[in-house]
């Protein structure tokens, strides 16, 4: 993206959440305009992180029939054939990695507050991540290029403005979870957020070294679901990340 750049590394340092109410009770924005009621929080009970609790945002974009249809979206395809134990679907993935994403990004901004992550940061970035696979069609990845095809010409567009501006969010935040998804709009400048917060277009499509909380998910749910032992720990990684400067 740029010469000098931030990216996520390895650091020192562990975090440590407040002990003082369990998890899913805890409002998770701090700033006056977006914090929210505890009673509005959806909480989901998922095999693999437990409870999860979401901004009520993210709740929005999951009653819509777009979301939705991702229950019926198998996240192996046609490896259900082989393995019938693989039944787990697109929507419980999409919870997963917004969680995670949330997860990192607060373990990152308590350690290094110098960065400057807002709370709007952590709520794109955990947008972006419930979002990211909403595109999927049957199959998943076999479908990909179907849509391209048949529709050239689909105008899509953001149905829940008015919830998203409730929430401060602006265009330029729109922009920014678009960013995170596809990438940048024009060429491989991102123009959603500074150079400074380069490193937050990493936690969910990492292009720098493809770690990221994507893959965190569906290696822990598909190992589960399959039956197959999973050597890979996440937290560790949630633990011990931190944002160098970098080339």
């Amino acid at each position: 993206m740029t010469s000098q750049s931030h990216h996520m590394d390895v650091g020192l340092v562990s975090s440590q959440e407040s002990e003082s109410e369990p998890p899913h009770k805890r409002p998770r924005l701090d700033d006056e305009h977006l914090k929210w009621d505890v009673e509005t929080v959806a909480v989901f009970n998922d095999p693999v992180h437990d409870h999860i609790d979401l901004h009520p945002l993210c709740v929005k974009i999951i009653d819509t029939p777009e979301f939705q249809r991702l229950r019926f979206i198998k996240q192996l395809g046609t490896s259900y054939f082989v393995y019938p134990g693989a039944s787990h679907n697109r929507f419980e993935h999409s919870l997963g990695v917004c969680h995670l994403a949330g997860q990192l990004l607060r373990a990152i901004r308590q350690r290094q507050p110098e960065l400057d992550i807002t709370d709007v940061d952590v709520l794109c970035v955990e947008i972006a991540g419930l979002c990211h696979d909403l595109g999927h069609g049957p199959f998943s990845h076999f479908f990909d290029a179907f849509i391209s095809i048949v529709s050239p010409d689909a105008n899509w567009k953001n149905q829940l403005t008015a919830e998203f501006e409730k929430y401060d969010l602006t265009a330029g935040d729109l922009t920014f979870i678009e960013e995170i998804i596809a990438g940048p709009h024009f060429k491989d400048v991102c123009v959603g957020r500074t150079k400074d917060k380069s490193f937050l277009y990493e936690i969910v499509a990492n292009k720098r070294n493809g770690i990221d909380v994507d893959k965190w998910d569906y290696f822990a749910r598909d190992c589960l679901m399959l039956g197959i032992r999973n050597n890979f720990d996440y937290t560790r990684f949630i633990h011990f990340a931190r944002v160098l400067e970098g080339d």
